[in-house]
């Protein structure tokens, strides 16, 4: 099959502000031997999108497509021997024409490439919208809450920015295990929210104090695992929160980087501090398979729903928006963003 030239993505040309994000015509990514060419339907759009763009993680040339996850329809097969005859890639039963969700710095383009173990077949039921909406941030709520803090029936749990897409996933997982969760969020509306996905306590940090409501919740004890999101602005407070022998799980940095930790303050409860990064969890072929086996069989059985707050034009308008839409703080926003490429 012959391929474009160039193809439209969203990309940057320096480090710097959500102006720098544009829709241009960038060159057809290489398909290298051990990799797979994906037509892309959608984007899914990610904090961490933010912070290649502001330089917090390091490009190594521009113009730099913006984007870690998309789904799409698998356009070409690897070439080489080694991995077509790789027990593992064959395993995976890929054929032009399937549907994949793919994970991997740049995919925020009409077609990307990318190696076959970062291309998740998408089993027969599930959307390549719901596909999109779920891999990154699904894959990150099985892994942490098995690995980074193995939830258990009867723990109780608090999660910062409970409305968000990855607090509402982390929210009906941990549910899914027999916890009781705790969140925190901003408005009466995105405490509803998470209520119906399955919180079992909500506190608005706008009016309450959040290590006050949760002592009180918890009758003094704590939580047995803090998953924090936000960073800088919250961080600290945990340790005031989580019970002797909790686990604190450092997830992102919304309100920016948490600033450097003396460890004798884990000293005080023998606390665990845990910077998780799912992509490390799914290094091999085996691990891979057993957490991508997971999500499916959750979003299958319904124990886990995306829920998919706003569709965004594939366009230079649409691809800022929905970056700031999904940094602003305290916003409306609740749930996944997606933006559409092209018809399934």
């Amino acid at each position: 099959m012959s391929f474009p030239e160039t193809v439209q993505a969203l990309a940057f040309n320096k480090i710097g502000g959500v102006e720098e994000l544009q829709k241009i015509s960038v060159p057809f990514p290489e398909h290298k031997p051990g990799t797979i060419v994906v037509k892309v339907h959608w984007f899914g759009v990610n904090t961490i999108d933010t912070y290649f763009r502001k330089g917090l993680y390091p490009i190594e040339k521009f113009p730099q497509t913006s984007g870690l996850e998309a789904s799409g329809v698998i356009a070409a097969l690897p070439t080489d021997e080694a991995t077509l005859n790789n027990p593992d890639y064959q395993k995976r039963r890929f054929k032009i024409g399937d549907n994949v969700a793919v994970y991997g710095i740049g995919a925020h383009a009409e077609y990307t490439v990318v190696p076959w173990l970062k291309t998740f077949p998408v089993p027969e039921g599930i959307p390549l919208d719901v596909a999109c909406a779920s891999s990154l941030q699904g894959l990150t709520a099985v892994t942490h809450m098995t690995e980074a803090h193995n939830v258990q029936k009867g723990e109780t749990i608090l999660i910062h920015t409970v409305a968000g897409h990855l607090g509402l996933l982390y929210t009906q997982y941990a549910k899914s295990r027999g916890a009781t969760v705790i969140g925190t969020t901003s408005s009466e509306e995105k405490a509803e929210l998470a209520k119906s996905f399955g919180a079992d306590h909500v506190i608005l940090y706008t009016k309450e104090n959040t290590v006050d409501r949760v002592l009180e919740i918890t009758k003094g004890e704590g939580v047995h695992a803090v998953f924090d999101g936000v960073g800088k602005a919250t961080f600290m407070n945990n340790f005031k929160l989580v019970r002797r022998k909790g686990t604190l799980i450092a997830v992102g940095n919304a309100s920016g980087p948490v600033d450097p930790i003396n460890p004798l303050l884990l000293g005080a409860k023998n606390l665990k501090l845990v910077r998780p990064s799912m992509a490390v969890y799914i290094t091999t072929p085996e691990e891979t398979e057993h957490y991508l086996s997971e999500l499916f069989r959750v979003l299958a059985d319904g124990s886990v729903k995306v829920r998919i707050a706003n569709v965004y034009p594939f366009t230079t308008e649409g691809g800022r928006q929905a970056q700031i839409d999904l940094t602003t703080p305290g916003g409306k926003i609740a749930g996944k963003l997606l933006i559409k490429v092209s018809d399934e």
